[in-house]
């Protein structure tokens, strides 16, 4: 009994964590309106997968920002 608690208890947490750490998405049908990019995190020195984030001006002239998953560089500079 203690076994089955122990892991209904583990399934439940990381469930919760799962969710908690999902970041906001955009759907691969919406096109993003990019007139001019502002900005993006270097990755230049990371060696696997982390995350970047662009900063961008649509044509309406609002900034926005976009965090996503990128493979570093690596080049370690």
């Amino acid at each position: 009994m203690k076994t089955l608690l122990s892991l209904l208890l583990a399934l439940t947490t990381s469930a919760v964590m799962a969710a908690e750490n999902d970041p906001a998405h955009t759907p691969k049908s919406q096109t993003l309106d990019i007139a001019k990019v502002v900005s993006i995190t270097s990755t230049s020195t990371a060696c696997d997968v982390v995350p970047a984030t662009m900063v961008y001006i649509d044509h309406q002239g609002n900034t926005h920002e976009l965090t996503y998953q990128v493979m570093g560089n690596c080049s370690g500079t």
